[in-house]
């Protein structure tokens, strides 16, 4: 018997442990949280970002009831090895830490890359996804997802001239409302205020940019052979990913979902947090 297996259940992202794996020669970062077993709830996170970038917000009611992994993909915050230069490069490394820690049936949420990373995956090893959620994302080829690097590079200007975050320029609006939602959504990343990840760098960050860019320029995949339950979501003015993509999303995946919130961008979800988190525990228990 599993010594954690008689740990108090952690529900609180904050106090989630760092655990890490190794396979196929990388050393994969890790927490997890929430009762074990059951079908385990894996999140795909965004461009340049590592485990300390989820909205506990998000996170901790999943938790309640399920078993969530968050985890920094190869060449990302805490991980070993090198990003690589394609989206499914990525999901092939996502694929060997999921199969390192012994799943055959998952389920995921991702946002913005991850949501890309998380397409290629399902794609590719449908029978290892039971459902996928997909917030600010977009599919391969979508219009305009090759210009996600101008977009991000240009926030990062502005944030830098500010002395703020670039989430903030980059995820929120910058009006009455996405202002101190921002502000809001940054303060909770740092609840977490031991053992915190290492942070992305450079080099690995353009890398990931550049494989954006190549997903967006690539012929586009078909997703009418999604079979999953799929939850889409996003704001109404995502200026990363377009917001139309998640429309695009839902006429292509049979039978999804989308949920489009109004007066807000990239970071959507967290600016709604409380509307978002109940709907996506909903959908997971269904």
């Amino acid at each position: 018997m599993n010594a954690r297996d008689n740990e108090p259940v952690i529900t609180s992202y904050a106090k989630a442990p760092a655990r890490a794996i190794s396979a196929g020669g990388v050393h994969y970062a890790y927490r997890e949280l929430g009762p074990k077993g059951g079908i385990p709830v894996i999140f795909f996170v965004h461009l340049a970002a590592t485990l300390d970038n989820w909205d506990p917000r998000i996170i901790d009611p999943i938790a309640k009831n399920h078993h969530v992994i968050t985890f920094d993909n190869q060449g990302v915050g805490a991980s070993t090895g090198q990003v690589p230069d394609s989206i499914e490069a990525m999901a092939d490394d996502a694929y060997t830490f999921i199969k390192a820690l012994g799943y055959q049936k998952i389920d995921i949420f991702s946002f913005s890359l991850g949501g890309m990373v998380a397409q290629a995956l399902v794609l590719k090893h449908p029978e290892l996804v039971r459902k996928l959620v997909l917030t600010g994302t977009g599919p391969r080829g979508g219009k305009d997802i090759d210009k996600v690097a101008g977009t991000t590079y240009y926030d990062i200007l502005r944030a830098a001239l500010t002395r703020s975050d670039a989430k903030e320029f980059l995820f929120f609006n910058r009006n009455a409302t996405g202002k101190p939602a921002a502000k809001a959504f940054i303060t909770r990343l740092q609840e977490r205020t031991v053992d915190r990840d290492a942070p992305i760098s450079v080099k690995a960050f353009q890398t990931q940019l550049k494989a954006i860019r190549k997903w967006g320029r690539s012929a586009p995949a078909d997703l009418s052979k999604l079979t999953q339950p799929t939850l889409i979501a996003n704001g109404d003015n995502d200026r990363m990913v377009p917001s139309v993509l998640s429309e695009d999303m839902r006429s292509r995946i049979k039978g999804s979902e989308l949920i489009i919130y109004p007066d807000s961008g990239h970071g959507g979800i967290f600016q709604f947090h409380d509307k978002f988190a109940p709907v996506a525990v909903e959908f997971l228990a269904r």
